[in-house]
């Protein structure tokens, strides 16, 4: 617990508290002015505010949806996980309330920026509501208690997490669509969660995404040492063995970018043109210092 709590890192705090701010900017000022849904207990807590009576606001149900969600999966999750989510929801929430009951900001009606344009409301919500998700996953925390019920429940209901996100959603939609009696605003809040859903895996991985590439060959030095030196980059060979043929071969692992994949493809088959190789995505590369 302790050696948990030494964890936490002051930079992080500082970043989530952009993160929550962030967030509730997207939404207050976007999406709950032409009552379109954010994603997950985000939206359950914006459709939950409009039938509810007046003194039950946006930021009250942000709290109370959301806390009880993170403490459950506490032990999943781990203690500097559950408290970096907790602060970001509470500065969400608070930010929230601001946004919504204090500042000088008219939100009862129409977007202050984009209207009632519904679609450019739908869009630049989710973007803006989407990087501040992301900020938040990419230090450590959760903004919305949904997510951390995926990784709960999905594995028992046999499910992988993002099924279990977007079915979560797909129900919150048809159950607005329903109470309000009118479907164009589920249906543009969908818009608002593509858009929220791209914008997170931009935040969290990256526009440019390395590719990994696996080169099976019998000549892996002379791959190795033309690689290294036309990228500047260190590869991984890795003993193998021909199913077929018996014989013994090399695996090279090289990790490049997507403007280098024709230069490297190249490369390797001047040298072997027999070399086999796959390529794939990978989400982020980390570099020891020691390395």
């Amino acid at each position: 617990m302790k050696d948990d709590m030494r964890s936490l890192k002051k930079r992080s705090f500082l970043a989530l508290t952009i993160s929550g701010i962030v967030n509730a900017v997207g939404v207050t000022i976007f999406l709950y002015p032409v009552n379109l849904y954010d994603s997950g207990i985000s939206g359950t807590a914006m459709l939950f505010s409009q039938v509810s009576p007046e003194y039950m606001s946006l930021s009250l149900f942000l709290v109370l949806l959301n806390v009880p969600l993170f403490l459950f999966g506490l032990k999943r999750q781990g203690i500097t996980f559950t408290i970096y989510s907790l602060y970001t929801v509470v500065i969400y929430s608070l930010s929230a309330w601001l946004i919504t009951d204090v500042l000088p900001i008219d939100v009862s009606m129409a977007s202050p920026l984009a209207g009632q344009d519904l679609l450019l409301c739908a869009v630049f919500g989710g973007l803006i509501s989407g990087v501040g998700s992301g900020l938040t996953i990419r230090n450590g925390g959760a903004i919305d208690g949904v997510e951390v019920m995926a990784v709960v429940f999905s594995k028992r209901l046999g499910v992988t997490v993002g099924t279990f996100v977007m079915t979560y959603n797909v129900i919150l939609y048809v159950a607005a669509g329903i109470i309000l009696k009118s479907w164009i605003l589920p249906l543009y809040s969908i818009v608002t969660y593509g858009a929220g859903l791209k914008t997170i895996d931009f935040i969290v991985e990256g526009i440019d995404r390395s590719k990994a590439v696996m080169i099976i060959t019998e000549k892996p030095r002379e791959i190795s040492s033309a690689l290294s030196a036309a990228f500047e980059s260190g590869t991984t060979n890795i003993p193998a063995k021909g199913g077929y043929s018996d014989t013994d071969k090399s695996i090279v692992y090289f990790v490049v970018n997507r403007f280098q994949i024709a230069k490297m493809r190249q490369m390797v088959h001047e040298i072997d043109p027999y070399a086999f190789m796959t390529i794939s995505e990978v989400a982020d590369v980390f570099k020891s210092m020691h390395s």
